[in-house]
């Protein structure tokens, strides 16, 4: 359920669980950073892409899961922390959208585009659990304190304009050209040395 592409010095990362909206259960998210793991000790790749199949990004954690215990597994951190660690440009390509947990990796990204039906929320007050450490850190640092509050505290779905308004997104992209913004956005970091790249990054974080 968690596919990977290498298309010259750009690696793809997709979820692809349609039926489920793209859930993520446990098992999705080890293999989500696992493929992280691996992109990242390829020095030919620039650049890596993270996308969903079908119409939602990802509805975050699968319900049964969560019951379960998923919501609080640390998986969730790990996964955050490899995509913010990785060596190469980041770009989430949100098909759809991205609810919960599923953010926090987003979130991680270097940029994120969106299509136009896209929403935005992490509905961990009205569930009852806490976010992982490290989203609210870096949602905040994308949009400051009030609005991470509006979406962590106030529960809101907040739509692709609006999150365009904010910084949450980077740009609205058609469905029909979203991989290939996406591709055009890693053009100048496809045609760098891994060195360079690295260390615009170092600069940049």
């Amino acid at each position: 359920m968690i596919l990977t592409e290498i298309s010259g010095p750009v690696g793809r990362i997709v979820i692809d669980r349609p039926a489920k909206a793209n859930a993520l259960t446990e098992p999705m998210l080890r293999d989500l950073t696992a493929a992280f793991d691996d992109f990242a000790g390829r020095p030919d790749l620039r650049a890596v892409v993270l996308t969903g199949r079908g119409t939602v990004f990802s509805a975050g954690a699968d319900l049964d899961a969560a019951r379960a215990g998923l919501a609080v597994s640390p998986e969730w951190e790990r996964l955050s922390a490899r995509v913010a660690s990785m060596p190469c440009l980041t770009i989430a390509a949100l098909n759809g959208t991205s609810a919960g947990g599923s953010l926090g990796m987003v979130l991680a990204c270097d940029v994120r585009l969106a299509v136009p039906q896209a929403k935005l929320f992490y509905p961990v007050m009205r569930l009852g659990f806490l976010p992982r450490p490290g989203d609210p850190e870096r949602m905040m640092a994308l949009i400051g304190p009030a609005r991470a509050k509006m979406i962590l505290m106030g529960g809101q779905k907040i739509p692709a304009d609006e999150a365009l308004a904010w910084g949450l997104i980077d740009r609205i992209v058609a469905p029909d050209a979203l991989l290939d913004e996406a591709a055009r956005i890693a053009t100048d970091a496809c045609g760098a040395s891994a060195e360079h790249l690295r260390a615009i990054k170092a600069l940049l974080h």
